[in-house]
């Protein structure tokens, strides 16, 4: 029986960086008024939807607010043709059984034809970012193009 040497600490195992601490492997940070939005559509129910965009690579911050009148066609059309957003949006739908049911819904959006992959990059990488910031949602999209969006295919979405 020999003894085993232990292995040397290397100074980067204890290494403090002087960075402020991000939730995302991008080092993008989450502005505070989004989850003010969040939780917005989430109690007062409020607006339809509320998109949501990186900010100088840095932060992501709230672009676009709809009211709560408008419809998945007016969200479809707040969302630029070329470059990713993330997106709440409140949906109702009628489940199978005919009861009226509404949940908000998460959104990547990624225009795969329109946008650089150094930005497709930069948002797959933050989304757990803000994902965990709004803590509940029960359902997440992933967009790449308007088909994605198609009314037919969400609310099938939503009813599963």
């Amino acid at each position: 029986f020999r003894a085993r040497a232990s292995h040397p600490r290397r100074s980067s195992d204890t290494h403090l960086s002087s960075r402020p601490p991000t939730d995302s492997m991008s080092g993008v940070t989450v502005d505070d008024a989004c989850v003010e939005k969040y939780n917005q559509i989430k109690m007062k129910k409020d607006l339809r939807f509320v998109t949501f965009k990186i900010e100088d690579k840095k932060k992501i911050v709230v672009d676009v607010e709809g009211e709560k009148a408008l419809t998945l066609d007016d969200f479809k059309a707040a969302l630029p043709d070329d470059q990713p957003r993330y997106a709440l949006m409140d949906l109702d739908y009628l489940t199978d059984d005919g009861r009226e049911q509404s949940k908000l819904c998460f959104v990547f959006w990624s225009p795969d034809d329109k946008t650089s992959v150094k930005d497709r990059m930069l948002y797959a990488s933050s989304k757990d970012a803000i994902k965990k910031k709004l803590v509940g949602i029960m359902k997440e999209l992933q967009a790449n193009d308007m088909g994605d969006l198609d009314n037919d295919t969400v609310m099938e979405y939503m009813k599963k």
